[in-house]
C-alpha cells in the first residue's frame, strides 16, 4: 500500500508540475482559457483552437512543462544516491518514483501516445516548424537513454530487482 500511495503523489505531483507549466506559459502569451480535470487527468484549455495555432509561442506553450519535468527528474537522478540514503521511507519511496516518472512519462508523452492521440507534441512541432515525426523520434530516444539509466543506475541504488523484460538491461549497451 505504501508503495502505490507513494506512486500516486508523485503522478499528482507530476501531472500538477506539467500541466501548472503549460498553464503559466500560457498566461504569459495570454492563451490560458481554463482547467479541465479529465478522467485520464488534468488538462489546460487554451484560447485558441487547435486548427488555428502556429507561431513558436505553441512551442514553447507545449514544450517548456516537458523539459521542466525532465530537468527535475535528472536532478532526482544525480542525487538517487542521497535519496536513496535517507531515513523516512516514504521519503526514500517518492524519491525513487520522482525519477522513475520525471524520467520516463513524458518521453512516453512524446514518442508513443502521439500515434494514439495527439498531445503536446502536435504544439511542439508547429511552434518549432519541425515535423512531429522526428519529435517523436527524439523523445523515444530521451525514453530508451532514460530507460536504461533507471535500469542501470537507479534500479541498483534502491536494490530494485525485476524479471520484467522492459526493465532489463539492454546487452549491447
Amino acid at each position: 500500500m505504501k508503495k502505490l500511495l507513494t506512486l500516486l503523489i508523485t503522478i499528482i505531483i507530476f501531472m500538477l508540475i506539467h500541466e501548472g507549466t503549460h498553464g503559466l506559459v500560457a498566461l504569459l502569451f495570454d492563451e490560458y482559457k481554463t482547467f479541465k480535470v479529465n478522467w485520464y487527468g488534468p488538462e489546460v484549455i487554451f484560447k485558441t483552437p487547435v486548427f488555428e495555432r502556429s507561431g513558436i509561442k505553441w512551442g514553447l506553450i507545449s514544450g517548456i512543462s516537458n523539459l521542466l519535468t525532465l530537468a527535475v527528474g535528472y536532478t532526482a537522478f544525480i542525487k538517487r544516491k542521497q535519496i536513496a540514503g535517507l531515513g523516512n521511507s516514504y521519503f526514500r519511496l517518492i524519491g525513487y518514483w520522482f525519477i522513475f516518472v520525471f524520467l520516463l512519462f513524458d518521453p512516453v508523452n512524446l514518442s508513443i501516445l502521439p500515434f494514439i492521440f495527439n498531445g503536446d507534441v502536435g504544439g511542439i512541432a508547429e511552434g518549432f516548424g519541425i515535423d512531429r515525426y522526428l519529435v517523436q523520434g527524439i523523445f523515444f530516444s530521451v525514453l530508451f537513454l532514460n530507460r536504461e539509466l533507471i535500469v542501470r543506475k537507479v534500479f541498483p541504488v534502491f536494490g530494485v530487482k525485476t524479471d520484467h523484460p522492459l526493465f532489463q538491461p539492454l546487452p549491447w549497451l
